[in-house]
């Protein structure tokens, strides 16, 4: 049978490209799809009926056991020619959506779900040793990796600089959130529709359980860098922070109300302390003292 005549196949397939710090995930393809070792793009075959979003989840789940968010980007490869497929030799054309993809920083080491399936193991890789060729991967992994283009994300945020005596109100950052341990100003993200002054005072309440008087914007600060974020995707982070000066009624003492959240203490820290560096404060706390 001449390759003209040869049966025709066509798969449409999607995948996922994880990556986590310097690292990415990849699936072990199975001895009867390769004799040689060759690894891949967590992913797979999109069922009659099914949205490649929700094959991509699947997949990744069957072939690394992680639990893989899908972000809103994606790219499409594809790759012809002759080979056994099903036990005949036909003419395929695989068509795969690779999406951008990642996992929470806590995930559990990576493990093959599905049995008898299409892939033997899963593992993390340093991306610098994929690209170098010395992990054994298919043309799609280094296709990836190439487009790769790093998630841009800019946050507006509104910040209380709240003094007592010779104190100043903060907040410690959690396991959950960037430069965790370091102390901050209490605040947050802005929702949309919420003015500034309203996220700095629900903020405040959360992360400290006080009620505060917003006054005046002090200044406007910023930041930018790259970090892998608490949902485990990779970012260069662009934020900007408008910081109001504020008042608390009362001696109440601050308590974290929101738990899971990006705060885990909250305290009155003397200002002296603060100065002579015996605690470690992000910038942004600096910048506030330096405009009151």
């Amino acid at each position: 049978m001449s390759e003209a005549e040869l049966p025709r196949r066509v798969r449409l397939a999607a995948s996922a490209r994880v990556l986590r710090g310097d690292q990415i995930p990849l699936s072990r393809l199975a001895p009867h799809l390769t004799r040689d070792e060759r690894w891949t793009l967590p992913g797979g075959g999109v069922e009659f009926g099914e949205h490649p979003r929700d094959a991509v989840v699947r997949e990744v789940h069957e072939e690394t056991g992680l639990a893989a968010e899908v972000g809103d980007t994606a790219r499409v490869y594809d790759v012809s020619g002759v080979g056994e497929r099903g036990g005949e030799n036909v003419r395929f054309h695989s068509v795969r959506i690779v999406y951008d993809g990642f996992v929470a920083v806590d995930a559990p080491e990576p493990r093959v779900v599905e049995v008898d399936g299409s892939t033997v193991d899963a593992r993390w890789h340093p991306v610098a040793e994929v690209l170098a060729g010395r992990v054994p991967t298919v043309r799609l992994v280094t296709e990836a990796l190439a487009d790769h283009e790093t998630f841009r994300l800019q946050r507006p945020a509104a910040y209380a600089l709240v003094r007592r005596d010779d104190a100043v109100l903060l907040t410690r950052i959690s396991a959950a959130g960037y430069h965790t341990g370091s102390w901050t100003l209490p605040g947050g993200g802005i929702d949309h529709g919420e003015s500034p002054h309203e996220a700095v005072a629900r903020e405040v309440r959360e992360e400290t359980g006080l009620g505060v008087d917003v006054g005046v914007l002090l200044g406007v600060h910023d930041v930018r860098f790259s970090g892998t974020a608490p949902n485990g995707r990779f970012e260069d982070f662009h934020g900007i922070h408008l910081v109001f000066a504020a008042e608390v009624a009362g001696d109440a003492q601050p308590r974290v109300v929101e738990q899971g959240g990006t705060t885990d203490a909250a305290a009155w820290v003397p200002e002296a302390d603060i100065e002579a560096g015996r605690v470690e404060v992000l910038d942004l706390v600096r910048f506030a003292l330096d405009q009151s």
